[in-house]
């Protein structure tokens, strides 16, 4: 039987969001849109534990705040819209001795671990982000506009083997994404932020 990594936001309260309660259940993806400054990056810290909040968020039957601040973090990886680079060479960013997955499949060879981050395009660096979380073998994943600077072609690429990696490995996730199409290709379900009022979509 397959564990159980169902992601549960419980009147989570952050900033101008009141009360948000959510439930993503294994392999779900939920994505989430809305204006701009309408809280959806703001709700991703939140449930990454990276901004105090009300409420309470729990993966599986593990409250977040049960668990050392940095470990919950590892297990519901956040990927922001961008991605921190602390080290000159891409390899440095990846778990030590870590298979890193989906190289090829994003366009990349094992030289890329080589690479200095300073040669890197803006959509380079947002693929090799996404490779970085999912070598982390996290349990959920919050995506903040994960493919905001790929063309359409290589945004679908990315589409199809994220999906493919979510459905493998039963993570939930919640995607905040603009485009129509998008959703539509993604989501299970969709949420939009009207003020202060998740609305399904």
């Amino acid at each position: 039987m397959r564990p159980d990594h169902t992601l549960r936001l419980e009147n989570v309260t952050i900033g101008e969001l009141e009360q948000v309660s959510l439930t993503i259940a294994s392999a779900e993806v939920v994505c989430l849109s809305g204006i701009s400054g309408s809280g959806k990056s703001r709700l991703l810290r939140a449930v990454a534990d990276l901004e105090d909040h009300g409420g309470r968020v729990f993966l599986g039957d593990i409250e977040q705040s049960q668990i050392a601040a940095h470990e919950w973090r590892r297990r519901v990886m956040l990927v922001p819209s961008e991605s921190q680079w602390w080290s000159e060479r891409v390899g440095d960013h990846f778990p030590d001795k870590a298979e890193v997955s989906g190289l090829s499949e994003l366009g990349f060879d094992r030289q890329v671990m080589a690479w200095s981050v300073s040669r890197l395009s803006s959509g380079e660096k947002q693929r090799l982000a996404l490779l970085r979380a999912l070598a982390a073998a996290p349990q959920a994943l919050l995506l903040d506009e994960p493919t905001a600077n790929l063309d359409p072609e290589t945004t679908e690429t990315v589409e199809r083997w994220l999906g493919s990696e979510i459905r493998e490995r039963n993570m939930p996730v919640i995607w905040v994404a603009h485009d129509a199409g998008q959703i539509r290709r993604l989501a299970d379900r969709a949420f939009y932020l009207n003020g202060h009022v998740l609305e399904a979509r």
